[in-house]
């Protein structure tokens, strides 16, 4: 997953001048600052960015690079379980999935999800799994319980929507696809979807 930097560059000068011409016509004037900003007032530390502030920046996205940036430091911070045991677990799981050992991956998921069951992104990633062995209902269940751990998960969102679309609940994939484009406006594959889907549940205008 890729980092979205945004640095800050700051620059300064002295009227224009070089430094070295600066310093060598008037010494005194370059050590001035140290001494003002002795007295100058600190700055108050920046607040950290919260999941919530990361949220507000996703829908108030002005383009789609803009929105998938934020949406890969989103999903960053879900992919934090706090706990070294449980992401070694998930990593293991990862690997199993690769390799298309599902069973393995539940296994190893079963275990992510006992030692930390309030982490979202663990019973996501055991619905990925169930799903890849068409195991629905479970896939289902997890899908839940990751929304009801984190209402604004919108891949979990885009998941549950396939899987109704799978059953052909087109009422409720609609309604699915629509809480996920909520909260990521500029999804694009979601935003297709609904156009897909809402003339059939909705009805097609006149």
């Amino acid at each position: 997953m890729r980092r979205l930097s945004l640095p800050i560059c700051m620059m300064a000068g002295l009227l224009g001048a070089p430094a070295f011409v600066v310093s060598a016509i008037v010494p005194i004037a370059v050590a001035a600052p140290e001494a003002s900003r002795k007295d100058a007032p600190k700055e108050a530390p920046r607040a950290p960015v919260t999941l919530d502030d990361l949220y507000a920046r996703l829908k108030a996205a002005k383009d789609d690079a803009e929105a998938r940036g934020v949406a890969q430091l989103i999903e960053r911070r879900l992919d934090r379980s706090g706990s070294d045991t449980v992401d070694l677990l998930a990593s293991r799981a990862a690997e199993a999935m690769q390799a298309k050992d599902y069973p393995l991956a539940v296994e190893l998921l079963d275990r992510v999800t006992v030692l930390e069951p309030g982490w979202a992104e663990g019973w996501s990633r055991r619905a990925t799994a169930f799903y890849l062995l068409e195991d629905q209902a479970s896939a289902l269940a997890d899908l839940h319980k990751t929304l009801t751990l984190e209402p604004r998960h919108f891949e979990a969102w885009a998941a549950l929507a396939h899987i109704y679309m799978a059953s052909d609940d087109k009422a409720r994939a609609l309604a699915a696809f629509r809480r996920a484009e909520a909260i990521y406006p500029r999804m694009s594959k979601v935003h297709d979807a609904i156009e897909r889907l809402a003339p059939d549940v909705d009805g097609r205008e006149l």
